[in-house]
């Protein structure tokens, strides 16, 4: 299986939108916008990533949130027309929200990501209750809502009681069914610089879930970076996997819009598979994205793609 992992679009669009909506936490946001972030995820970024989803052959694609910037009702319409594009369909696409897609009271309350992305982030029964279950043979697809407004200059996230005691039963049924179980979330959940402002305020409770009942790969977003963390497992490391910002222009090689590639393949001790994680990342200079070959050789040429190798749940130490 090709697994596409895709984080903090982004999309940004003020067609047929008012000015009653800015008042609050969306002027805060929209004055950052102008004066930091204005070019930093530009359409054309956009348009090209979901060129290339289409071209990759893929089987499932997994997004973890922020999908657009200020929770707009013309940002969430922006978003579906592009996710209707993707040519593999929303059954085999699967979406969790960030916090800037909850980005205010206002935005909780309506609900708009589940009224404009209902087809993607619900379970196969079609329940939007949060964790929702997808199971796509080998895989099983868990999507978890850490999204919660929150004051300026707070950013952080929370899964709460109820979510995660569903979220410990699920993956105990689906561990006994022998299914490859990813887990989706937006915000980290380690410890990081940032969590205080930014961070998952309940991941000490997920870790304990976790090293209850297992999983075999957890995948988020947020923090616009790649990281590569793990926590404990009761069969041995579980990969933590956070991804850069599929539109984020930047000429930082390790902070330009990015996505990952997972293939999974059987071992021969199910449920764990042998994972391997490759880099595609967007050239300013053709306006595609392309396999990240890194590092560059002496005279500034790559040399090898940027591949990550994980050996998942099986107690195998991860590299």
């Amino acid at each position: 299986m090709r697994l596409a992992h895709v984080s903090d679009l982004h999309a940004f669009s003020l067609e047929n939108t008012g000015l009653l909506p800015f008042f609050g936490k969306r002027l805060a946001g929209m004055v950052n916008l102008r004066l930091h972030r204005k070019e930093k995820h530009p359409r054309a970024i956009l348009d090209a990533l979901f060129l290339d989803l289409n071209e990759q052959n893929l089987d499932e694609i997994a997004m973890t949130g922020d999908l657009t910037n200020l929770a707009l009702e013309s940002e969430f319409r922006l978003a579906r027309q592009l996710l209707d594009r993707l040519e593999v369909g929303a059954r085999h696409v699967t979406i969790v929200p960030g916090n800037h897609d909850v980005y205010t009271l206002d935005a909780l309350l309506r609900r708009p990501f589940h009224s404009h992305l209902h087809p993607y982030a619900t379970s196969d029964s079609g329940d939007d209750t949060f964790p929702f279950v997808r199971v796509r043979e080998p895989v099983a697809l868990i999507g978890l809502s850490t999204a919660r407004p929150s004051p300026v200059p707070f950013a952080s996230g929370s899964l709460g009681r109820g979510q995660l005691a569903r979220l410990e039963e699920r993956l105990a049924e689906l561990g006994r069914r022998g299914l490859f179980r990813v887990v989706l979330l937006h915000h980290p959940p380690i410890d990081n610089r940032h969590s205080i402002l930014r961070g998952l305020r309940d991941r000490s409770a997920f870790a304990d879930v976790l090293k209850r009942v297992g999983a075999e790969l957890v995948l988020h977003g947020h923090e616009h970076r790649d990281l590569d963390n793990q926590l404990d497992g009761p069969n041995g490391p579980i990969p933590v996997s956070g991804v850069a910002s599929a539109t984020y222009a930047d000429p930082r090689p390790d902070r330009r819009a990015r996505y990952h590639v997972y293939e999974l393949q059987p071992s021969l001790h199910a449920p764990a598979r042998i994972v391997t994680r490759t880099v595609r990342a967007y050239d300013p200079k053709t306006g595609r994205f392309a396999a990240l070959y890194w590092p560059p050789d002496s005279n500034d040429q790559p040399v090898a793609p940027q591949t990550a190798f994980f050996a998942s749940a099986a107690g195998h130490k991860i590299s």
